[in-house]
C-alpha cells in the first residue's frame, strides 16, 4: 500500500479526504506519527486504526491540527477588534462562523470580544470542527494554563473560573457558541455571515482546495462581511475573490 492507496481508503473509512492537503507535509506528518507508536508500513496502520479507537483518535487529532489557544496573535485580534467596532456601528446582530475551531478558543475568544464591543446587539456564533471528540471537549469549556497566555487580567477574571488548575469558561460565553461536525472540503456552506474565521487551517491545504475554500467563504459572507484568517495566511489575489483588505489578515467581501 502507497500513500495513494492509504489516503483512499481514509476517505472511504472515515470520510476525511486527505487528498485536499499538501501531500509532502502531510505525508511526513503520518510517517512520525507511526514511527512514534512503533508501526513500519501502512497496512499495519490501518488495521490498527480500524481495531483501536484510541490510535485512530490520535491520528485524527495529527491530521486536523489542533494547535490553539485564546487570541492567538493577540495583535490580530487587537485589529479585529477595532474593525468589528466599526461594522457593528450598522450591523448590530450579527452572525458569526469559526470554521475549524478545534477545542473551541478561538470562538470563546470572539464570543468574549463581542460581549465587551455589542452588548445590545445578537451575536450568533457557529463553530465548525470536523473532529467530534474536538468538539465535546470545546462544549466543556475546561481549558489549561498553556492556553490561556494571550489572555488579560481583565477577559480572566471577568470570565473564567479556576477549579483544580483548570480554568473554566463562563456560562454566559458558552451560551453564545453553538459547536457542530463541519468538513470544510466535504460539506456544504451556510450562508450570511457577517464574519467568517479560519485561521491556520487553510495552509496545510493544496492550492486548488485554498481556492475553492475561499470562494465558497466568500459566497457565505454577507455584503461586507468580513474574513479573518491565519497569521501565515494573507491572500495574495484577494480581489480575484471580490475582497478588499481591511488589514494583512482581515479582509471584506466587496
Amino acid at each position: 500500500m502507497d500513500f495513494n492507496d492509504f489516503h483512499n481508503w481514509v476517505y472511504g473509512e472515515f470520510k476525511i479526504n486527505l487528498h485536499a492537503y499538501k501531500p509532502e507535509q502531510l505525508n511526513r506528518r503520518i510517517r512520525s506519527l507511526m514511527s512514534r507508536i512503533g508501526v513500519k508500513s501502512l497496512e499495519e496502520y490501518k488495521k490498527l486504526l480500524l481495531n483501536n479507537e484510541n490510535e485512530r483518535q490520535r491520528f485524527f487529532n495529527f491530521i486536523t491540527i489542533n494547535v490553539t489557544e485564546f487570541f492567538r496573535n493577540a495583535e490580530l485580534f487587537k485589529e479585529l477588534e477595532s474593525t468589528l467596532k466599526i461594522y457593528i456601528q450598522s450591523n448590530k446582530n450579527l452572525k458569526v462562523w469559526s470554521a475549524a475551531c478545534s477545542i473551541g478558543c478561538e470562538p470563546y475568544s470572539i464570543a468574549m470580544i463581542l460581549n465587551e464591543i455589542n452588548p445590545l446587539g445578537r451575536n450568533d456564533i457557529i463553530a465548525t470542527d470536523i473532529d467530534t471528540t474536538i468538539l465535546k471537549k470545546a462544549m466543556l469549556g475546561e481549558y489549561q494554563l498553556t492556553e490561556m497566555k494571550n489572555v488579560s487580567n481583565f477577559y480572566l477574571k471577568k470570565y473564567f473560573k479556576e477549579v483544580n488548575n483548570k480554568f473554566i469558561i463562563d456560562n454566559k460565553i458558552k451560551s453564545m457558541v453553538k459547536f457542530k461536525r463541519h468538513d470544510l472540503i466535504l460539506d456544504d456552506y451556510e450562508k450570511g455571515f457577517d464574519l467568517i474565521v479560519c485561521r491556520n487551517v487553510i495552509i496545510y491545504f493544496k492550492n486548488e482546495t485554498k481556492k475553492e475554500i475561499f470562494e465558497k467563504f466568500v459566497d457565505s459572507l454577507k455584503k461586507g462581511g468580513l474574513l479573518f484568517v491565519g497569521a501565515t495566511e494573507s491572500i495574495y489575489n484577494y480581489k480575484d475573490f471580490g475582497l478588499e483588505k481591511v488589514s494583512t489578515f482581515i479582509y471584506r467581501k466587496a
